[in-house]
């Protein structure tokens, strides 16, 4: 008998050798998105003074009528200043002063009636004012301005919703810049309490009225 073949037959295996360790990767530094409130840095070059180009802007209102349809117009003259920071959000200003006898709805008898005394009365109520008092960027393109409205010398605040469309320089070697904004109003708290009832029971005229901002704004040097 072979001992030695036996006893190498009986030997026990050697363990397996463990395997190298892997090579520990530094970690990825973490991806963060933009933070949200923070202005586009692109915007700093338009902190300036500007003003709305009434040729491309409208200033306008829709009010539920008759409770089955909308009833929209606008006011076709205005002064305004604009100043906007892009590099601080916050001290974006805006003041609109709006002519009530400039009132434009389409239909001459329903003009005569809004500017008359039991709405506007511009008889004695010329204009009404818009002025921003503070300014919140929402995202980086988004803003809502609170200000003080005044109509018929009766002044609240009231938050506009803000958005920025965009900057282009025209043709004409002009830079313009747009805002879209909205926000809506209780008629009566300025004192427009006109009230004529439906048979139905409803309000002949709402007392909600949505004001729209489509501004166009050039700079004032420009203009």
């Amino acid at each position: 008998m072979n001992l030695f073949t036996r006893a190498a037959s009986l030997r026990r295996p050697a363990p397996p050798t463990a395997p190298a360790p892997a090579p520990q990767l530094a970690p990825e530094p973490p991806v963060f998105p933009p933070r949200a409130g923070m202005p586009d840095p692109a915007l700093a070059g338009l902190t300036g003074e500007w003003i709305i180009d009434p040729a491309h802007s409208r200033i306008g209102f829709s009010v539920r009528h008759a409770m089955v349809t909308t009833v929209r117009g606008a006011f076709t003259e205005y002064e305004s200043r604009l100043h906007f920071d892009g590099r601080d959000p916050s001290r974006l200003r805006a003041e609109i002063v709006m002519s009530t006898g400039s009132v434009d709805t389409g239909v001459e008898q329903r003009d005569a009636h809004l500017v008359g005394r039991d709405f506007l009365d511009a008889r004695n109520y010329p204009q009404m004012r818009f002025v921003s008092t503070t300014v919140q960027l929402l995202g980086s393109d988004v803003y809502r301005m609170t200000g003080d409205l005044t109509i018929k010398r009766t002044t609240r605040p009231v938050e506009l919703d803000l958005t920025y469309i965009g900057h282009v320089t025209d043709p004409f070697g002009m830079q313009r810049v747009g805002f879209d904004g909205t926000t809506t109003i209780n008629r009566t708290e300025w004192g427009l309490t006109y009230s004529q009832k439906l048979a139905e029971g409803g309000a002949m005229v709402s007392e909600k009225v949505r004001l729209q901002f489509d501004i166009a704004a050039i700079r004032a040097d420009h203009a």
